[in-house]
């Protein structure tokens, strides 16, 4: 009978997870933080050595695409979980925006679901437009460039008026600044009766050539 062999001397582990012989053994490692899978080796194992930090000996089953493979906290066996890592999830109280960086199930409080407008509300399914809110603010805002657009109008026509009342007041005026005059003045009182409340269905008077 020869004396050489050919053959792997292989590991095998007792009940406290030592090895009972001197061999190889495939383990596989995870994330000590995470518990995530990260790869697998051999290794060598003495007589009654444990095995690696981190690293179990019974290979686990792949998970679909969008899960993730880890090890369950009790380290006793493998898991899929929910992996959206890279995605952006959304505060179902504030509709705050930020990204997904761990594994596992979404916290309560968070959807994937994206707002549509910042006047969407959580009503524990799904986003809805409080389309009041929305329509007041759109209002607000139609407002403030009416006003914003009505003081521009107002600081041209003043202007020209102050210009012309100087010529007309020192009997300077020609007749053409004695019209121009008239005209600036009643694009002036047209622009005041602008109710700026109705924007942005405002009908502007045209400015005097």
């Amino acid at each position: 009978m020869s004396h050489y062999s050919t053959d792997i001397e292989t590991a095998e582990l007792d009940e406290n997870g030592l090895s009972k012989n001197a061999g190889w053994i495939t383990v596989y490692r995870v994330h000590p933080d995470t518990r995530e899978y990260q790869s697998a080796s051999m290794e060598y194992l003495m007589l009654g050595v444990g095995l690696p930090a981190h690293s179990y000996p019974n290979k686990p089953v792949l998970p679909p695409a969008g899960q993730a493979l880890r090890r369950t906290a009790d380290g006793k066996s493998w898991e899929h979980v929910p992996d959206y890592r890279g995605k952006t999830v959304y505060n179902t109280g504030t509709r705050e925006a930020s990204p997904i960086t761990t594994l596992g199930e979404l916290t309560e409080g968070f959807t994937l679901l994206e707002p549509a407008t910042e006047f969407d509300a959580w009503d524990g399914e799904k986003w809805v437009t409080d389309t009041q809110a929305q329509q007041a603010a759109e209002s607000r805002a139609a407002q403030q460039t009416a006003q914003q657009a009505l003081t521009s109008r107002l600081t041209v026509a003043n202007a020209r008026i102050q210009a012309l009342s100087d010529a007309v007041d020192l009997g300077m005026a020609t007749e053409e600044e004695s019209t121009a005059l008239t005209e600036w003045k009643t694009y002036r009182v047209l622009l005041n009766r602008i109710d700026i409340n109705t924007a942005p269905d405002i009908t502007w008077p045209e400015a005097p050539q």
